[in-house]
């Protein structure tokens, strides 16, 4: 969601510094608790002042009481997995988020996997949901600097790479097989991902190198070292990670479940996530086997270069424009 609202509410700026204002709360404010009062009070009233014709939320929630909004909603993941959430999360979302959500003008989701789920689950109106997935930014590459990343994250051999957050649905016990494969090739199983409050804790990931919280700059040159790319997540709106992996020249590994089968196409091994032998059977293989990498690499690259943020943008835009009833921008 974080990508998404940064890559995709700049070029909104770009494409018409007229028509975008983004709010958002005072540093002081962005506690969760009063971030959310921020936006169920004090957004609404901004844009009554500024009688704006909408409002447009990039990240699952909208304020409930305003009648104009457009709201992205990445996936319906705690209405299909709700024990990886806490209480209150869980309440919050499927009360506040789901209200707003079905009084929306419209709904932005990611994937069709994702507006199945939206529709199925969350009992929105299917004419008022439209798809418009993330794009790659132009810093994924092959040739990102993969050697001063290791060496700062203190990378000192191979490795094969996953990013998650510490979400129960990211499925990241599933990997303690291929960590274990991965040994005794000389490659160790690389973590990246922070924790979450608002995640259900996750026990038994063993074998990992945890890396915790990796900076912005530093992933594509992350990606670009790593022999391999795994996500074993049983439940992903999209997969974004995978493709920024695509693109920087790194062999895919995923799950064949959710989103993943239709973001990463043919360019990826997709394996069982509930068969961690079968996962870490195609985790060697990305990683060791030169036929298997150099097919993963060129099918990934092609499958990333259809994933544009500029174009998710215009799509956006395109939506607001017509929602909000105003002329096209230049």
């Amino acid at each position: 969601m974080e990508r998404w609202t940064a890559e995709v509410i700049a070029r909104l700026r770009a494409l018409a510094p007229d028509r975008y204002v983004v709010a958002q709360p005072r540093p002081r404010a962005r506690r969760r608790l009063a971030a959310q009062a921020w936006e169920q009070l004090v957004l609404p009233a901004h844009a009554a002042r500024l009688r704006a014709p909408l409002i447009f939320s990039p990240a699952n929630l909208a304020p409930v009481a305003w009648p104009r909004n457009v709201v992205v909603m990445h996936d319906a993941a705690v209405l299909r997995e709700p024990h990886a959430y806490s209480r209150a999360y869980r309440a919050w979302h499927t009360g506040a988020g789901l209200a707003a959500a079905r009084r929306a003008l419209a709904v932005v989701t990611v994937s069709e996997f994702s507006r199945a789920e939206l529709l199925e689950l969350g009992g929105l109106d299917a004419d008022r949901v439209t798809v418009i997935p993330g794009g790659v930014g132009e810093r994924f590459t092959p040739e990102a600097d993969g050697a001063e990343v290791a060496r700062r994250l203190r990378l000192d051999r191979p490795y094969v790479l996953t990013i998650a957050t510490a979400d129960a649905r990211k499925n990241l016990r599933a990997l303690s097989a291929a960590a274990a494969a991965l040994q005794r090739h000389g490659i160790e199983l690389a973590w990246a991902g922070d924790t979450r409050p608002y995640f259900a804790e996750i026990s038994g990931v063993a074998g990992l190198r945890r890396l915790g919280y990796v900076a912005e700059r530093d992933l594509p040159g992350l990606y670009a070292g790593a022999l391999a790319f795994v996500l074993p997540s049983r439940y992903e709106g999209f997969g974004l990670t995978c493709l920024e992996a695509m693109a920087c020249g790194t062999p895919v590994v995923a799950a064949d479940r959710a989103a993943l089968p239709e973001t990463c196409g043919d360019a990826a091994l997709l394996v069982d996530p509930d068969d961690p032998e079968a996962i870490a059977a195609a985790v060697v293989r990305a990683a060791t086997e030169p036929a298997v990498r150099s097919a993963l690499r060129e099918a990934g690259r092609v499958r990333a270069r259809r994933y544009d943020w500029g174009q998710t943008a215009l799509r956006t835009d395109e939506l607001l424009t017509r929602v909000a009833g105003l002329a096209p921008a230049r």
